[in-house]
């Protein structure tokens, strides 16, 4: 009986460590890469994964799939390829490799990567008894080279630039920078997606008449850290608008100062010349006696009105031009801004003509009522020596008569 009992436990010891031992060459691991792997879009990507320790797998299923269990990139299961069970989009561009199956490793290889290809990969071994998997995180990358930079037309405030590129991914850094290497903070940026969701960048900025004369734009991707870059050199050309408009108000500047110069003078010698007059006998009256109302102020000239206005008009003129240029009403980021920037220009040229046409219109009234004022003076002058000569012929009729009687006496005296 004790006999029994010692066999039965030895027994029973027996069968408990060879479950044990059974049970631990049933369990495994799956090992792989922890980085994430690095693909280039258009590319090959193989991933690898391997049982731990390595043993037999052509007996188990290997399912690879990325968020859904039933949604399997690649399914292998008792040596057999099921493409029936993958997801459409891998069928023809997926391949597993199984050279080393008997050690427990297998490479899933995807053709033709796409930017739907980024994202988590799971590899998943199943025994029937006991599963494992290991994540692997893909990251597609995308670089181009094809790099514009379209510049707007040129204002009176600057220059807007507008750098493109596109079939990147992921989103890359993009910025300006100067000739120093120095970042240049943008205007705006903005990015979309093309059909292959690859992305396309804008990036604008808006160049001062008197800022940076050269710029870089400046693209990388922030995977691979490689760098693209074109530069545009600006010509001091582009900005003659502010010299144009310098020109014109030194044009007027030059024509209304001698105008003004040449008023005042001509005022100034006419007062002189009628002063001179009227210290002289022998010559008739000067108009300022004629007239004694007039003066010889400037202030009391014919042009005084006209000059008044000029002054006004010009003073509102300039305040309205000062008032649109300095005051600001759309920011460079808007969308409006160049066409804000236009209208400024056009408004700008129409007060400018404006100026021109007051300035010859006020030249015109000048010399109009000058002329108007000399003809009439004339003209009194005329009547006041035509009336003066008769009384000069009578004087001088009186004193002949009185000569030739006294020659007749004389005469007669002497007979």
């Amino acid at each position: 009986m004790g006999a029994t009992k010692v066999l039965l436990v030895t027994s029973c010891v027996v069968l408990y460590l060879h479950q044990i031992v059974a049970l631990s060459s049933e369990k495994f691991t799956v090992t792989g890469l922890t980085r994430p792997v690095l693909t280039p879009l258009g590319g090959t990507l193989e991933l690898s994964c391997q049982l731990s320790p390595p043993q037999q797998a052509q007996h188990m299923e290997i399912r690879w799939f990325r968020n859904h269990f039933t949604q399997p990139v690649y399914l292998y299961r008792n040596g057999t390829d099921l493409h029936t069970k993958t997801i459409s989009k891998y069928v023809e561009r997926t391949e597993l490799l199984k050279d080393a199956i008997g050690e427990g490793k297998v490479t899933l290889r995807i053709f033709n990567v796409t930017v739907d290809d980024d994202g988590p990969y799971r590899c998943y071994f199943n025994d029937d008894k006991f599963y494992e998997e290991h994540i692997t995180e893909v990251k597609v990358t995308a670089t181009s080279s094809d790099i514009q930079i379209l510049m707007h037309s040129p204002n009176t405030k600057g220059v807007m630039l507008e750098c493109h590129s596109g079939g990147w991914f992921p989103q890359p850094n993009m910025e300006w920078r100067d000739s120093k290497g120095e970042v240049i903070p943008a205007t705006s940026k903005s990015h979309s997606r093309d059909g292959n969701k690859l992305f396309n960048m804008t990036m604008a900025l808006f160049i001062e008449a008197n800022s940076h004369r050269n710029v870089t734009c400046y693209l990388q991707n922030r995977l691979t850290h490689q760098e693209e870059s074109i530069i545009i050199i600006l010509s001091g050309e582009l900005f003659s608008w502010r010299s144009i408009w310098m020109w014109i108000l030194s044009i007027i500047a030059l024509v209304l100062v001698p105008f003004l110069l040449t008023s005042c003078v001509q005022q100034r010698l006419t007062c002189a010349l009628n002063l001179r007059s009227t210290t002289s006998p022998s010559k008739s009256p000067p108009m300022d006696a004629v007239f004694p109302s007039r003066s010889c102020s400037v202030i009391n000239s014919p042009w005084k009105k006209s000059a008044i206005l000029f002054v006004i008009s010009m003073v509102a003129i300039i305040g309205v031009i000062l008032i649109l240029h300095l005051k600001p009403r759309v920011p460079v980021s808007d969308p409006h801004f160049e066409l804000d920037t236009l209208w400024l220009e056009d408004i700008s040229v129409i007060l400018y003509v404006m100026i021109v046409f007051i300035i010859k219109l006020v030249s015109i009234i000048y010399f109009r009522l000058q002329e108007n004022e000399q003809s009439s003076q004339w003209h009194l002058l005329q009547c006041i020596q035509s009336r003066q000569h008769p009384r000069e012929g009578e004087r001088g009729e009186g004193v002949g008569e009185r000569r030739r009687r006294r020659k007749r006496k004389r005469r007669r005296s002497s007979q």
